[in-house]
């Protein structure tokens, strides 16, 4: 094994073990450790071979040795380090989001694991090279060995792109798209139907109920019923309208929008005063907390529509950039905006946009498929808006002077609002315009911070001061950071609510009430539902 490159894969390993947004176990750190230990290894012999592809002088032997032994113990001193401090960084992480320490002895497995890891990627890198070595050698006889070089390179290079992305990826999406269509068909086989004939999937819906898939069942027949809200609100109250289709419903995203506004009409979603056009995750999935905040606080007079398009993990769909979700956003939107458009100001209720996740990243997509200028809805709602998401990236672009990236000010406030688990709605903003938009991210949330230019360079939220769950430990390393960073994105779902991707009920209230504007509705009763739900806090609020 090469020496330099050896340096380089104990330096990776080494910054590997440094903290980052999310905590991460013995399991996680031992493959990242093993990915980045490998990267740097790669690198190292990229650069070696490039050092000698240019014919550069090497230096004389003795003062090479030398050289590389004081770099070689350089790198040990800082594994050596970071293998102390490992433990105490991911201690310091998880403390400030109120998670236990981190189990002991795992050291030892986390090396392990590395080892194993990047032992199987530089078996993978030498198949490569092998490869490479091949290609050049048979074109080198009828070319010359430049244009080979070159041309090699490109024939291995879209070999292992084909391989991957176009074989081996699309086969394992493929297979996870099958087994979640599977698994939601099989999991609550025999799961009645609703007993109201009125609700989704009920003797007299449009949709059916077997096609809803397990998220849309779950979250049709739960959340807040009238008697729940009555409990808080001491008034009489309505059954929230809650309209899902399922994706196995129909192929066309067209048609299960239009279902959609079918059934939306059918259960009189437009008589109710606030209506959200909802865009789920990836799976189907809805957060209850939001839908529950919001119900509780309007007495149950609301209606929500929302469609399936994938059965795929959000993280999955985000990656490979999917279009489904896109399409399908688009099209609920527009259909049912070009309803809601239509009916008098005085009779229709107020619409919202609203989505968690992947499907904030698909609904401000679908809005900007229509033309909202000169009847636009009342407002949107997007929580923890993925990094591509273009609206948002636009807003935060643009925010202004001064303000930080991790909760910024744009146009002192007018139309967007940027809230986190730590607030944002309490700053001296300008007064209100008609449209009330208001983005929830958590200053922790890999999904909304991941910059792909941090693989060469600190995002400005690096350079900003931190929220007070980010460890002051947290470093720019060029590469390792972006590393960290998509590993963070894989695991951003395993901290508690108010970190990381988890959201939670307590955090949807003060932006509901202040988009939505519910009758004699203050900071007391904020505080009031928010404790009111404290039992179910995490997930809704709909009680045993």
């Amino acid at each position: 094994m090469p020496a330099w490159p050896l340096v380089a894969a104990i330096l990776f390993l080494a910054a590997s073990l440094t903290p980052s947004l999310i905590p991460r176990d013995w399991a996680v750190q031992g493959v990242l450790s093993g990915v980045l230990a490998a990267a740097g290894y790669g690198l190292g012999r990229l650069l070696l071979a490039v050092w000698r592809g240019l014919g550069l002088t090497a230096l004389p032997r003795r003062p090479a040795r030398m050289i590389l032994g004081l770099a070689l113990t350089a790198v040990l001193a800082a594994l050596a380090l970071a293998l102390w401090r490992q433990g105490i960084w991911q201690d310091d992480v998880r403390l400030r989001m109120g998670m236990p320490p981190a189990e002991e002895a795992r050291l030892l497995r986390i090396l392990a694991l590395a080892f194993a890891v990047f032992a199987v990627l530089a078996g993978a890198g030498l198949l490569v090279q092998r490869a490479f070595d091949l290609a050049r050698r048979r074109l080198v006889r009828v070319m010359p060995a430049g244009a080979a070089n070159v041309l090699g390179l490109v024939a291995v290079t879209a070999m292992v792109v084909v391989l991957t992305r176009d074989g081996l990826i699309d086969r394992l999406m493929a297979v996870a798209d099958e087994s979640y269509e599977t698994a939601q068909k099989l999991f609550d086989p025999e799961r009645p139907a609703p007993a109201d004939p009125g609700r989704t999937g009920g003797a007299e819906s449009l949709v059916s109920w077997g096609a809803l898939g397990k998220p849309g069942r779950d979250w049709v027949e739960g959340g807040v019923d009238a008697a729940r809200i009555t409990e808080f609100t001491g008034r009489p109250a309505l059954r929230p309208i809650r309209v899902y289709v399922g994706r196995a419903e129909e192929d066309d995203p067209q048609i299960r929008a239009e279902l959609a506004l079918a059934e939306l009409i059918r259960q009189g979603g437009f008589e109710r005063s606030v209506l959200v056009i909802a865009s789920p995750t990836g799976t189907g999935w809805l957060d209850p907390g939001s839908f529950d905040a919001l119900e509780m606080m309007h007495g149950g007079d609301t209606a929500s529509v929302a469609v399936q398009y994938s059965y795929l993990q959000s993280p999955l769909a985000l990656i490979f950039e999917t279009r489904a979700g896109l399409d399908q956003a688009a099209a609920v939107i527009q259909t049912v905006h070009a309803y809601w458009r239509d009916l008098p100001p005085d009779r229709r209720p107020r619409l919202y946009i609203h989505g968690l996740s992947l499907g904030a990243w698909s609904s401000m997509y679908g809005i900007n498929g229509f033309r909202m200028v000169s009847d636009p809805p009342d407002g949107a709602f997007w929580a923890g808006p993925p990094f591509p998401s273009e609206m948002w990236r636009r807003a935060v672009a643009n925010r202004d002077a001064g303000s930080p990236q991790s909760l910024p000010v744009l146009d002192e406030g007018e139309t967007v609002r940027f809230v986190s688990h730590y607030g944002g709605l309490d700053r001296a903003y300008a007064p209100w315009r008609h449209l009330r938009v208001i983005f929830l991210q958590y200053s922790t949330d890999p999904i909304v911070f991941f910059d792909p230019a941090a693989l060469w360079r600190a995002p400005d939220w690096m350079t900003e001061p931190r929220a007070p769950d980010i460890s002051p430990a947290f470093r720019f390393i060029p590469l390792v950071t972006q590393v960290q960073l998509a590993m963070d994105m894989v695991i951003a779902l395993s901290v508690p609510g108010g970190h990381g991707h988890s959201y939670y009920l307590a955090d949807y209230v003060r932006p509901w009430a202040a988009i939505t504007q519910p009758p004699d509705w203050g900071e007391a009763e904020s505080r009031r539902l928010i404790g009111f739900c404290a039992a179910e806090v995490q997930q809704g609020c709909a009680g045993p």
